[in-house]
């Protein structure tokens, strides 16, 4: 049984003050497996605190001096990669393909920022203005608990980058996890304030953040609902804000396109991380002349994915992280049977043979119509939605019919019919034909996904003021 009971202020592990405890658990068996000790409104105030002291010293360091930090978090996060595999595994459950893509860029997103940072230009002038970017002051960051290395190591080499310190609090379900990522990057040896994290409640710790006085600049990942909580605490104090949220990724499958190749890379966009992925193409748009057709190909595809203990390599789907989770996506699989949906494979309970753990029958539902809630709401789970469309018209309408627009996935025998139908979809990416991801290209989302962008010189201004000097 693991027991977290410090956080990590000024650059050392300290006792919270708050003594509220949260239980750990193992989602493939359901058992407990720790607790962590909470922060609460003081800790942050001290970790705020620190990272104001460590701020003006970071804000005037030298391009040279964030690139070295940024190398030696790399180095000191990549140490670790095999210890950070086990964690993740144990007190999240993920697939191994996600795994073994989330720890390797936790520790790459501090290269991917350091090569951003060589070229970016801080000063430059604009006809008779001296322009220059400048640190937008002490950073907070609030991170989920789907790919927890992952979002804390790309805030922190952005605010880096920027010269920016930065208070962490990730999700208190992750606990073990933070721990462990955080004695890496204590590690790397960066001055003492630089980074805090602390673990907390998002309606304690996380509201703290939102609203304190001396955060010039917030980062969020989660959930819409809570994205607008914190915007609206951040307005009152004028705050910046960077807000990736939900999706409700659809994924087009254009009357061309060569199922043998499709339906792999299909799915593997809507089971991504188990479901638990706000860029999963949960809706497939299937042209009305192939449905039936692929219809019987995700049957097969879907029946064929083994499901279990993520240990095993060739386990495709593992647990949702928690009962909650397991409860929220079940309810959805009964409400796509009470809308009238068709149901080809999957359903409700857990797959045949396991006894215990959250674990979800992976489900796809046919024949949706665009207006059912299963195919407008945000599951968090391996539950996929396919709709019917007369032509490519009608699939763009269909594909922007929703209050998201994080990213959209296309797929065509033909890349430049495919590139036509990406530039009309609303969305902050779209991936045409299973494109790997770009590190260096902005992310984030249109509408209720969000706004502002993470990643490269987008991501790096988002951290940045300019400023103007005229002569």
């Amino acid at each position: 049984m693991r027991k977290i009971d410090t956080i990590y202020i000024n650059g050392r592990f300290v006792q919270p003050h708050g003594t509220e405890v949260a239980p750990l658990f193992n989602p493939t068996t359901e058992e407990q497996i720790g607790t962590v000790r909470l922060g609460n409104e003081r800790d942050v105030d001290d970790a705020v605190s620190a990272a104001k002291a460590a701020f003006a010293g970071l804000a005037q360091s030298s391009k040279t001096d964030r690139v070295a930090m940024l190398h030696g978090l790399h180095e000191a996060v990549s140490a670790r990669a095999g210890d950070l595999t086990d964690a993740m595994r144990e007190e999240y459950g993920a697939p191994a393909s996600f795994i073994g893509f989330s720890v390797p860029h936790a520790a790459t997103a501090f290269l991917h920022m350091a090569e951003t940072l060589k070229s970016y230009q801080f000063r430059r002038r604009i006809g008779h203005a001296d322009v220059e970017m400048r640190p937008a002051g002490i950073a907070a960051a609030i991170t989920p608990w789907n790919s927890n290395y992952g979002f804390i190591c790309s805030k922190l080499a952005t605010a880096i980058a920027a010269g920016t310190t930065i208070v962490i609090k990730p999700s208190e379900m992750s606990a073990i996890q933070t721990q462990l990522i955080t004695e890496c990057l204590h590690a790397a040896g960066l001055p003492d304030g630089v980074f805090n994290i602390v673990n907390g409640y998002g309606h304690v710790a996380g509201a703290a953040l939102s609203a304190h006085r001396d955060i010039a600049k917030i980062s969020f990942t989660g959930s819409t609902a809570t994205g607008r909580a914190i915007f609206q605490a951040a307005s009152m104090t004028m705050k910046r804000v960077t807000l990736e949220l939900g999706g409700k990724s659809p994924t087009i499958i254009l009357h061309d396109a060569d199922l043998d190749l499709v339906i792999p890379q299909v799915l593997a966009a809507g089971f991504a991380n188990s479901g638990q992925a706000c860029i999963a193409g949960t809706r497939i748009l299937a042209p009305a002349s192939r449905l039936d057709e692929i219809n019987e190909r995700l049957t097969a595809a879907v029946s064929a994915i083994k499901v279990g203990d993520t240990r095993d390599p060739t386990v495709g789907v593992g647990p949702m992280v928690s009962q909650k989770q397991w409860d929220r996506v079940q309810s959805y699989i009964h409400l796509g049977q009470q809308e009238g949906a068709e149901m080809i494979v999957g359903g409700e309970g857990r797959p045949e043979g396991l006894g215990r753990g959250w674990f979800v029958r992976p489900t796809v539902f046919s024949r949706v119509n665009n207006d059912m809630r299963i195919a407008r709401e945000e599951i968090f789970g391996p539950v996929l939605c396919v709709i019917p469309y007369r032509d490519e018209v009608h699939a763009v309408e269909i594909a922007n019919d929703t209050v998201y627009g994080l990213q959209a996935y296309v797929f065509s025998a033909d890349v430049d019919r495919a590139k036509r139908v990406a530039e009309q979809i609303e969305a902050g990416r779209v991936v045409i034909n299973g494109a790997p991801h770009e590190p260096l290209a902005p992310f984030g989302g249109f509408k209720q996904s969000g706004m502002g962008r993470e990643f490269g010189e987008y991501g790096l201004e988002s951290f940045l003021e300019p400023r103007a000097v005229l002569s």
